[in-house]
């Protein structure tokens, strides 16, 4: 998919748009969501944009395993003993901002199957 320039995560990234940060390293940032969908939850963005996580290629090792390690950082900051990650990829799994990104989930108790 092409990525979509302009978008709300994008400019965030650029400071256009304020957010509630609470993680940044030198590969991803973090911050609160707006319409939290659990008393914690945390939205984890690439700097480097790609659409979906379809997107992503063998090129990309690097960026998915720092994305994964910034949510590890978060859940350990936050002091989360449980928590779950998610990443919605494309728009019949309700991904609505093309602009790769986790949700990290916590302070209630989820069931299975989600959705």
């Amino acid at each position: 998919m092409e990525y979509e320039s302009g978008n709300i995560f994008s400019k965030i990234l650029a400071g256009e748009i304020p957010c509630d940060k609470v993680y940044e390293d030198d590969y991803t940032l973090a911050f609160r969501d707006i319409n939290p969908q659990a008393p914690v939850h945390i939205l984890i963005i690439p700097k480097l944009e790609r659409a979906t996580l379809s997107d992503c290629t063998e090129n990309d090792v690097e960026l998915l395993g720092r994305f994964s390690l910034a949510a590890i950082n978060i859940a350990r900051q936050e002091g989360l003993q449980s928590y779950r990650t998610v990443i919605n990829c494309g728009a019949d799994a309700d991904q609505t901002v093309f602009h790769l990104h986790m949700h990290l989930l916590s302070g209630r108790k989820f069931s299975w199957p989600p959705g």
